[in-house]
């Protein structure tokens, strides 16, 4: 029968899974208790939440989640990097730590939108700009074809205009010629 911390942990892990963006699971094996509040504290300032877990517990928490498949990623004792935030952000401060980490020190794998990731597809993700700037190419590229439009828009109203302005100056001409013309017809 499990104990209540486990039925409490495994709760907590199941919170943790449905509401971040991103897991990723690390190796941590011979890392110093130092190295260990060095890695937390890194990963922390790129929105992760560092927690060495139990795997069997992880397993029934991913299972209750519904993201059984997650637990492909998880080999051996596990420390898991959480992040409710910026994937992109959140995978450059590892692929950091990771430049200068110890060696005990790995990745393994992630979890993302319900896909799993290998530690290549990881820092793969470190390549995509920020969202900021994924945002300013994206309203860059609509903006083309809608000012392109404004401008054609823009011209044939401007003919137009021309057009009625042409007429308008010539009408007050036809008038007084036709004007001319009935009364040499009336003389």
């Amino acid at each position: 029968m499990p104990t209540q911390a486990k039925i409490d942990a495994v709760a907590e892990l199941k919170e943790a899974i449905e509401g971040a963006t991103m897991i990723v699971s690390t190796e941590y094996r011979g890392l110093s208790v130092q190295e260990m509040q060095a890695l937390r504290r890194k990963l922390r300032e790129g929105g992760f939440r560092v927690k060495v877990v139990k795997n069997t517990l992880l397993k029934l928490a991913a299972e209750a989640a519904g993201h059984p498949d997650m637990y492909n990623i998880i080999e051996g004792p596990t420390a898991l990097a959480v992040t409710d935030g910026d994937v992109v952000e959140a995978a450059k401060a590892l692929t950091d730590y990771s430049g200068s980490a110890p060696s005990e020190f790995a990745v393994r794998g992630g979890y993302l939108d319900g896909t799993v990731l290998s530690a290549d597809d990881l820092k793969e993700l470190t390549k995509i700009p920020p969202r900021p700037v994924l945002i300013a190419q994206l309203l860059g590229t609509l903006q083309s074809p809608l000012r392109e439009f404004a401008a054609l828009m823009e011209s044939q109203t401007r003919e137009f205009h021309g057009l009625t302005n042409a007429l308008l100056n010539e009408f007050p001409g036809l008038i007084e010629a036709r004007a001319r013309q009935l009364e040499a017809e009336a003389a």
